[in-house]
C-alpha cells in the first residue's frame, strides 16, 4: 500500500508539485511513468525470485527498497540539496521505490495458490491485490488534504516515509514463512515448472497471449486515468479536492467490484464470462467519463462515470491474474501473472507518453474561463490542456480490446482440470485400498 501511495501521491496535486519543485507538468507525469518503466526489467527478476526463493524474501526486499526510495524523496525537503538537484534526487527516489513494485505486485496469485484451496483462490487473490488500489485511494484523499500550498509538500513526503518504514518493520518481523506446512490443494502440492521452462510453455499458449495483450491495454488505461485525472478535470474548473475525490471513488468502488467479482468467480468458476462482461461495461463507463469530463458544472455525473469505470475496471485485474494461472498450469504462478503485469507496464509507458502529446491547448473561448489548475498560488499554465483526444484514444483501445476478447478468447482451464483428475485418482485409490482391506478381513482363516 505504501508503495502505490508513493507512486500516485503527486498526481492529484500536479499544479502544486510543479510550483514546489519548479518543474513542468510532464516532469510530474514522469514521477508516475518511472514506476511503469522500472517494473519492466525488474518484473523478470521478481517472477524468478518469487517462484524460486518464495514469497517471504520478495516481500521483505520490496519493503526495504520502498524505504530507501522514500528517504531519498524526503531529502529534497532540506536546503543542503541545491534547487536544481531536487528533482533528480526526487526522481531517483521514485525509481528505487518503483523497482520494489513488481516484488510485491506479483505476490497475490502465488499467495492464493500456495495458501488457499481452489474454492477460495479468486477471493484471496482479490483481497491481496487490494493493497495497491488502497494505496492509490489513500494518495487521492491524503495528498489534496495535506498539500494545500507549497509549504505543505515536506509533510506529505515524510508521511509517505513513515508509512514505508512501518511496512518494512511489519514485513521483516511479521512474514515468517513462504508457505503453509500442508498444501491446501492438489496443485499447490505439485512442483511448479522451473522459470525458463515455464517461459517456453507460455509461448505455446495462444489464449494466454491474447489475454496478455488485452489485459495489458486495460491496465495501462487504468494507470493513465489514475495519473492524469487531475489534469483532465482541472481545466473545467474542478479543484484538486474534487479530482482527488474522483480518484478515490474510482478505487474504492473498484475495490467493491473486485470483491464481488472474486466471490462470484469462486462460486461459479465463470472466469471468461466475468472478464468479458466487466471489460465491456468498463469501456462504456470510460466513454461516459470522456463525454462528461468535457463539460463544466457536472460533478455528480463525473463522479458516477468514474465510479462505474472503477467498479468494472478493477474487477478485471484479480480475475485476469487468476485466469492466467488457470490457462498456463503448471507454469509457476508469479511467472504467468507477472508477465500480465509487465504487459500493462509496457503498454502504459507507450500510451501515457502518447497521451501527453495528443493533449491539445484549451480552446480560445475556455482559456478566459475559471480554471481549477490555477489555484493555491500556481499559474497552472503548463497543465491547462484539453484531454479529450487522449481520452478518445483510450476509449478506442478499450473498445478494440473488448471486441477481440469477446470474439477470440476461449480459454482452457488447465489447473481446474488437473485438480479434478487428481481428486478422481485419489477417490479411486481410496476405494481400491478400502476394497482390498475389506476382502482381506472377510477371508476365512485356514483350519489348523
Amino acid at each position: 500500500m505504501a508503495n502505490s501511495l508513493m507512486w500516485i501521491c503527486f498526481s492529484p496535486i500536479t499544479n502544486i508539485t510543479t510550483a514546489y519543485f519548479n518543474i513542468s507538468g510532464m516532469q510530474v507525469n514522469w514521477l508516475s511513468l518511472v514506476y511503469l518503466i522500472a517494473s519492466i526489467p525488474c518484473g523478470f527478476t521478481a517472477s524468478w525470485l518469487i517462484d524460486t526463493l518464495g514469497l517471504r524474501i520478495s516481500i521483505i526486499l520490496a519493503a526495504w527498497l520502498n524505504v530507501i526510495g522514500a528517504l531519498l524523496r524526503s531529502l529534497t525537503t532540506y536546503t543542503f540539496i541545491p534547487s536544481d538537484m531536487k528533482y533528480p534526487v526526487l526522481l531517483t527516489g521514485q525509481l528505487i521505490a518503483a523497482c520494489a513494485q513488481p516484488f510485491i505486485m506479483f505476490c497475490p496469485t502465488k499467495l492464493a495458490a500456495v495458501w488457499f484451496p481452489g474454492s477460495q483462490r479468486a477471493t484471496a487473490n482479490t483481497i491481496a491485490s487490494m493493497a495497491n488500489p488502497l494505496g492509490i485511494l489513500l494518495a487521492n484523499i491524503m495528498s489534496p488534504k495535506i498539500v494545500q500550498t507549497k509549504a505543505d509538500m515536506p509533510l506529505m513526503l515524510w508521511v509517505c516515509t513513515g508509512l514505508s518504514g512501518l511496512g518494512a518493520i511489519i514485513a521483516t518481523f511479521g512474514v515468517c514463512s513462504s508457505g503453509p506446512p500442508t498444501p491446501p490443494s492438489a496443485s499447490a502440492a505439485e512442483v511448479s515448472e522451473p522459470f525458463f521452462s515455464g517461459l517456453k510453455k507460455l509461448l505455446k499458449v495462444k489464449s494466454y497471449w491474447l489475454l496478455w495483450t488485452v489485459f495489458g491495454a486495460g491496465l495501462a488505461i487504468f494507470s493513465a486515468n489514475t495519473t492524469f485525472i487531475e489534469q483532465i478535470l482541472c481545466p473545467r474548473d474542478y479543484q484538486n479536492s474534487f479530482s482527488g475525490l474522483c480518484g478515490a471513488l474510482m478505487i474504492a468502488i473498484g475495490a467493491v467490484g473486485g470483491a464481488v467479482a472474486g466471490l462470484f468467480v469462486d462460486k461459479t468458476k465463470l472466469f471468461e464470462e466475468v472478464i468479458k462482461m466487466s471489460l465491456g461495461l468498463a469501456t462504456l463507463f470510460g466513454i461516459f467519463f470522456t463525454l462528461i469530463s468535457r463539460l463544466r458544472g457536472h460533478p455528480i455525473l463525473t463522479a458516477i462515470s468514474i465510479s462505474g469505470f472503477g467498479f468494472f475496471g478493477f474487477a478485471i485485474y484479480p480475475i485476469s491474474m487468476e485466469l492466467a494461472v488457470e490457462i498456463t498450469y503448471p507454469v509457476a504462478e508469479a511467472t504467468s501473472s507477472g508477465f500480465l503485469f509487465i504487459s500493462g507496464q509496457i503498454q502504459g509507458v507507450i500510451y501515457m507518453l502518447a497521451a501527453q502529446y495528443l493533449a491539445q491547448p484549451l480552446p480560445a473561448n475556455e482559456v478566459i474561463l475559471p480554471n481549477g489548475c490555477r489555484t493555491n498560488g500556481t499559474s497552472g499554465n503548463d497543465i491547462s490542456q484539453d484531454w479529450t483526444v487522449p481520452n478518445l484514444f483510450f476509449n478506442a483501445l478499450a473498445a478494440l480490446g473488448t471486441v477481440i476478447l469477446i470474439l477470440f478468447f476461449h480459454p482452457n482451464y488447465r489447473r481446474m482440470r488437473a485438480e479434478d483428475v487428481a481428486k478422481a485418482e485419489s477417490i479411486l485409490n481410496y476405494d481400491s485400498t478400502d476394497s482390498s482391506h475389506s476382502g482381506a478381513s472377510n477371508r476365512t482363516p485356514p483350519m489348523s
